[in-house]
């Protein structure tokens, strides 16, 4: 009787102990999760008009402000997802993308929204996935004298990116400097084009200034010159940003008018693009999971 209750005990000892580090083992592994948790994709869009169609399509969201920008923290498909309203410009989307990764640590960040057609093949309702973006008001003039008017046509890309010392004297920084779309969120974006009905879906070139350009030779030379598709005044600032964390980033750009082809203005593109945008980040969360 008395081994029959000391193999009693030995087994409930073990029992308990073995419950015990399963115990440890789980508090362990939410612990890890709490410090690892998921990365979030970020989604920008300069405008309300332009980031609250798809922060309405997220679950469980709650609204943060940093400064000027609000962030929508939510989730599609049980995924982290934050849609950030930056505000319009170059220095706006910079600050903007700049606070976003130190705050959230993002596994990627899609920068979309509305442009004007550079692109007379393109059309209102067109989307361009900025296979590169470029800065288009980082120019160096040429020299004249006074009286010797001025001749834009003229101006040649400066790169400040090239250069420790003064990039305006620098040869080397007499460059274009593009910024490469992320290989990744370009596959996920071309794997769902056919969910947008409104136009069609092209790999091209995003450029992006704090200038509004309506003079339409100007805008035929950008294209000729830069290789422009669209033009806008946020992306290249974020594409910059995020290059510099080594965050994945795409913009993703639709054609709210063209004035090469006299494509009127229509702001019912920025919701028909977020809806493209939201099939894009479903899209990627199924390759992230």
């Amino acid at each position: 009787m008395k081994n029959i209750r000391t193999i009693s005990f030995v087994l409930i000892l073990g029992l308990c102990l073995a419950a015990l580090v399963g115990c440890q083992e789980s508090t362990q592994t939410e612990a890890k999760a709490e410090e690892n948790p998921q990365q979030p994709i970020i989604i920008q869009g300069p405008m309300p008009i332009e980031a609250e169609n798809f922060a309405a399509k997220l679950e469980n969201v709650e609204e943060e402000k940093s400064g000027n920008f609000l962030f929508y923290k939510g989730e599609v498909n049980d995924y982290p997802v934050i849609v950030m309203k930056t505000g319009k410009g170059m220095e706006n989307t910079a600050a903007a993308t700049a606070i976003a990764i130190e705050k959230f640590d993002p596994a990627a960040i899609i920068n979309q929204g509305t442009s004007g057609g550079h692109d007379p093949d393109l059309n209102v309702y067109d989307i361009v996935l900025g296979k590169r973006t470029v800065n288009i008001g980082s120019l160096k003039t040429t020299h004249l004298e006074d009286g010797e008017g001025i001749a834009p046509k003229e101006w040649i890309p400066m790169d400040l990116m090239a250069s420790e010392g003064s990039a305006g004297e620098d040869k080397d920084a007499e460059n274009i400097r593009y910024f490469e779309g992320d290989e990744a969120l370009l596959e996920a974006a071309n794997a769902v084009k056919g969910t947008h009905e409104e136009g069609k879906i092209v790999e091209g070139t995003i450029g992006s200034a704090d200038v509004w350009n309506n003079e339409v030779d100007r805008i035929q030379w950008f294209h000729e010159n830069f290789g422009t598709s669209v033009e806008e005044m946020e992306g290249a600032a974020g594409a910059q940003i995020a290059k510099a964390y080594e965050v994945p980033y795409l913009g993703i750009r639709t054609l709210s008018n063209n004035k090469t082809n006299s494509g009127e203005y229509n702001p019912d593109t920025a919701a028909a693009n977020q809806e493209y945008v939201y099939e894009v980040v479903k899209q990627y969360i199924s390759t992230q999971k």
